[in-house]
């Protein structure tokens, strides 16, 4: 072989040796599919070797679930090759490379592209280029995918990867050909999340891998929990292992660190987004610190690793959890993948300048084997994604030949034409529905899955199924927790708060808090906000740690209060002694005594406490806006119309007896005029302006209080201003009872008959400091107690003028007839004369 064959085989030393007649990764065929799978951990690069010492597989670590990937290819292009109603008269071939994970991805695609010299030619239209491949299946991981794409889109070479869930492969500006049998990152996260929201796990660990994978699902999920009350306590990087999987010094620092902040954490849940190839080392340092009681959710590149699950000593770790896609059954698969190649006949020869390139692959199916129990018992889950991959291109073929049952034409495949046959497919495989959505990808259901140690058992037993359809967790079964007394692990920062109790944050995490009582008048409204706490409407109470208000209870004076019945009692003793006075002085409207105490006058005074008394119930009762108006000014212009008239009539008995003699022409209009009638008319129309004023500048709408002593009822009475109202209203009142008490003082030394200075006085006095006295209670205190205060001081003001003046003159008119004549008058008269000669 020449030095440009040499160079050549070893630039492509993996490619040549797959393409080696006694290699299980070659099959001839009319139409060949490439396929790339990582069937070594190497993540590093791929080691430097000489043409000639093409490494075996058993100088790396194998990969099992990439060699179990790749016979699902060889499985399913065998099948199709064997059936007549798919591609009748048209065979398949395809050559399958070792990416090495990541690290061997473009000589596999320049191989690829090449057609059967090895070159690949550079051309200004490539329209009527033929590769040595139609389409390509894989690879495996998203930044390997990428790569690859890169090169495939500018032929517009299919390309169907299988388990790359990367969204930036949905961009299809700059990846035109590449389609996915896998449901996009976007839903594996999702379903995580809602797995924490449904066991409430809201304070959690992310690790991830050095690698974009690991990176950017880490930075997706942050971005998805931004909006829900879920933290992440802290995010690590694992270091990326080195190719012969040993440890460095700095390596294990690092492991130990990670691990050791694990140990500390409050945090129970640990989400890890890295490839398998990045976990045998960290594990083995959990195991190493006795790491317990954890739980484990596991991306999709590491979910159904059976490698990692052979180490059974992980189950004393906690609960693991991961995410992958569903299980679907392929029958006749888990006997074709452990049938050595000699069961199934020796592969066809090839001639190519690359035959010297060998690679025996024996180890890999002998691994394969010792897995299979695992790889049985855990269903065909990527593998599915492979086989649909191939059938995909299969039914793109039958389109683009124009296959019958019979027969297809066999013309040459160029692959822009049978991109756009893959786009367009729309079968049903074994139960599944295949077509493409606008992103080139494949709906498929994910599965949440557990792992068991029972040999018996599925190691990955499915515990719940997740809808990208309807983007939604549902079908959550039983989970077998390592915990004691199988309970579900807590994972949360504080405790959950009981209603009524705000959150407190401490720290920067929003999931971290301390939980406060809300005091009464306030509440938690938890959907509005959580964190603080609203205060209750005006007319609403709550209590201590309430979720909502309650309407207030309105109180108000009641007739089956005890106060209530009292003062109801003495207004009706007033109303009934009061009409006995009337009636009384009807009766003996002629005689001196009820002359002297005011004649008509008496009836003008006698007929506003009546109706006071009337009245009075007014207090009682919710107040409406006419009962408060009653309070406000019908009593106060009654009392002005009684006390003007008592003022008048003290005014009145000192003319006679001291000025009439002094000023007999002021005197003489004085009688004439109808002076005492003329007063009183003045001061009752002085009052109505002075209430009628009082009216228009303030509100007549009810207020409603809170009570001081219970919060929980609120105060029904009239507006705020109610006792300034009422002392603006009674303040002529005053200054009458002030007038009356002086002009009674002035004639204590009249005639016995005539002298009511000692009664009037008593009148006066007591309105005038029971007025002053309510209205300094009413600015200090208020609740019920100020409406029972003014009904009982409107009352006794009532009786003070009804009993108090008028009741001494009922009794002698009763008690002392002898003294109600004329004779005895006169006689009192000429005495007080001759004794003031």
């Amino acid at each position: 072989m020449g030095p440009q064959g040499r160079a050549v085989c070893s630039l492509l030393f993996l490619l040549r040796a797959l393409a080696n007649s006694d290699s299980d990764f070659y099959l001839p065929g009319d139409y060949l599919l490439g396929g790339l799978f990582t069937l070594h951990a190497n993540m590093k690069g791929i080691v430097h070797l000489d043409y000639l010492q093409v490494p075996k597989c058993k100088e790396y670590e194998m990969k099992i679930l990439g060699y179990n990937l790749m016979q699902a290819m060889r499985f399913a292009v065998e099948e199709i090759n064997r059936a007549s109603s798919l591609l009748p008269g048209v065979q398949l071939g395809y050559e399958m490379v070792d990416i090495c994970y990541v690290s061997n991805n473009v000589q596999p695609v320049l191989y690829f592209l090449s057609q059967d010299d090895y070159f690949l030619p550079i051309q200004e239209d490539y329209t009527h280029y033929k590769p040595r491949v139609v389409a390509v299946i894989g690879p495996d991981n998203s930044d390997a995918a990428i790569a690859v794409a890169y090169f495939l889109s500018l032929f517009l070479l299919p390309q169907i990867t299988y388990s790359a869930i990367s969204n930036e492969l949905g961009d299809k500006l700059r990846f035109p050909a590449l389609l996915r049998t896998v449901t996009r990152v976007d839903h594996h996260i999702e379903a995580m999340v809602q797995l924490m929201v449904h066991f409430r796990w809201n304070w959690i660990i992310v690790l991830g891998s050095g690698d974009d994978y690991g990176r950017d699902n880490s930075q997706l999920l942050h971005q998805r929990l931004a909006h829900l009350d879920i933290c992440i306590a802290f995010q690590e990087t694992l270091p990326t292992p080195q190719p012969n999987q040993t440890v460095t010094q700095s390596e294990r620092e690092s492991l130990e660190a990670i691990v050791g902040k694990l140990r500390q954490s409050t945090a129970r849940v640990v989400v890890l987004f890295s490839p398998e190839l990045a976990l045998y080392n960290f594990f083995q340092e959990v195991l190493r610190q006795n790491l317990t009681d954890t739980v484990w959710i596991a991306s999709e590149s590491w979910a159904i690793d059976p490698v990692l699950h052979s180490l059974t000593e992980l189950q004393r770790t906690g609960t693991f959890l991961g995410i992958t896609t569903a299980n679907v059954h392929i029958p006749g698969f888990s006997e074709f993948r452990v049938r050595s190649s000699q069961a199934r006949g020796p592969a066809p020869n090839r001639t190519t300048p690359g035959a010297t390139c060998n690679q025996e692959c024996d180890t890999c199916l002998n691994a394969t084997k010792s897995f299979n129990n695992i790889l049985r018992l855990s269903g065909e889950r990527v593998v599915y994604s492979v086989y649909s991959a191939v059938y995909a291109v299969a039914h793109a073929l039958h389109s683009l030949l124009g296959c019958n049952q019979t027969s297809c034409r066999k013309e040459v495949v160029y692959p822009w034409r049978l991109l756009q046959e893959v786009w367009k497919v729309n079968f049903s495989l074994l139960g599944h529905q295949i077509v493409f959505n606008q992103q080139g990808d494949l709906s498929m259901q994910l599965d949440v899955i557990q792992w068991q140690w029972d040999l018996s058992q599925n190691p990955f037993k499915s515990i719940a199924s997740y809808d990208p359809s309807q983007w939604k967790l549902k079908d959550i079964g039983d989970i077998s927790w390592h915990t004691p007394n199988n309970t579900i692990p807590v994972s949360r920062c504080s405790k959950s708060c009981q209603p009524g109790q705000k959150k407190k944050p401490v720290g920067l995490h929003p999931c971290c808090f301390e939980c406060i009582d809300c005091l009464p008048g306030s509440f938690l409204n938890q959907t509005a906000d959580e964190f603080e706490c609203q205060p209750c409407p005006k007319y609403e109470w709550s209590h201590r740690n309430d979720t909502s208000c309650f309407k207030r209870k309105l109180i108000f004076l009641e007739w089956n209060e005890a106060p209530t019945i009292i003062v109801a009692m003495l207004a009706a003793l007033g109303f009934l002694s009061t009409l006995a006075i009337s009636v009384i002085f009807w009766r003996h409207f002629q005689t001196p005594m009820v002359r002297s105490a005011g004649g008509p006058m008496c009836f003008l005074m006698l007929t506003p406490l009546l109706l006071s008394y009337m009245v009075s119930p007014v207090y009682v009762g919710p107040p409406t806006v006419s009962t408060c108006f009653c309070r406000q000014a019908f009593f106060t212009l009654c009392f002005t119309v009684c006390i003007s008239c008592i003022t008048v009539r003290s005014f009145q008995i000192v003319c006679v007896f001291k000025m009439a003699s002094r000023l007999p022409r002021a005197y003489s209009y004085w009688v004439r005029y109808q002076g005492p009638y003329v007063f009183v008319a003045s001061i009752t129309v002085l009052k109505l302006v002075i209430v009628g004023g009082s009216l228009l500048t303030t509100t007549t709408t009810l207020t409603h209080l809170n009570d001081p002593v219970d919060p929980k009822v609120m105060i029904l009475s009239c507006n705020p201003n109610y006792h300034q109202i009422l002392l603006t209203n009674t303040s002529l009142d005053l200054l009458l009872s002030v007038l009356g008490f002086g002009f009674a003082y002035v004639g204590k030394e009249l005639p016995t008959n005539y002298n009511e200075a000692k009664f009037i006085t008593l009148c006066m006095t007591f309105y005038f400091i029971s007025s002053v006295s309510l209205c300094t209670f009413m600015s200090v205190y208020d609740g019920v107690l100020v409406t029972i205060m003014d009904f009982l001081v409107t009352v006794l003001n009532l009786l003070g003028i009804s009993l108090g003046y008028f009741g001494p003159k009922c009794y002698m008119i009763l008690f002392y007839p002898e003294r109600n004549t004329q004779a005895y008058f006169n006689s009192v008269i000429q005495g007080y004369t001759m004794g003031k000669d």
